[in-house]
């Protein structure tokens, strides 16, 4: 059983994106000009999918979803009535809940939704399931579900 915890933790803390994590393209609460549109909107998150930063863009109260190529960054940033977020992306965190294993995670991703600060974390680690392998491994946490870990 051990074996298997270290094993997981190496897994949870192995970040997606190699050994350097790649630049943010656009700030959080950033207006971005979405090309496809022809419309602004604002940044209110970024999650790592694939292999890149996708943005979560906010239009006319309508969330979609964006890589850099589909949207330009405007340098304007929207003044902010929140707090900024707690943790930043690449982070070391430590899940509050969970029962077994190891509870170190990465942060994968941030997103404001109704005026709080969450955090895409992977929950399980992959499982192979004939034919495929499994993909909801990720969640978005709470912010008071976290803890900064120091390394």
């Amino acid at each position: 059983m051990e074996a298997i915890t270290e094993l997981e933790k190496c897994w949870y803390l192995s970040p997606p994106w190699g050994q350097e994590i790649p630049p943010v393209e656009i700030n959080l609460s950033e207006k971005v000009y979405f090309k496809t549109d022809r419309t602004f909107g604002y940044c209110f998150g970024v999650h790592w999918y694939g292999d890149c930063w996708n943005y979560i863009i906010e239009i006319k109260n309508d969330f979609i979803y964006a890589t850099k190529h589909q949207i330009i960054a405007t340098g304007n940033i929207q003044p902010r009535i929140l707090k900024k977020p707690s943790f930043v992306l690449g982070e070391r965190v430590l899940l509050q809940f969970g029962d077994r294993g190891t509870k170190q995670r990465l942060i994968l991703g941030i997103e404001l939704i109704e005026k709080s600060w969450f955090y895409l974390v992977e929950l399980a680690s992959p499982t192979f399931e004939q034919p495929l392998i499994t993909t909801n491994r990720f969640s978005l946490v709470r912010e008071e579900d976290l803890v900064r870990v120091r390394v």
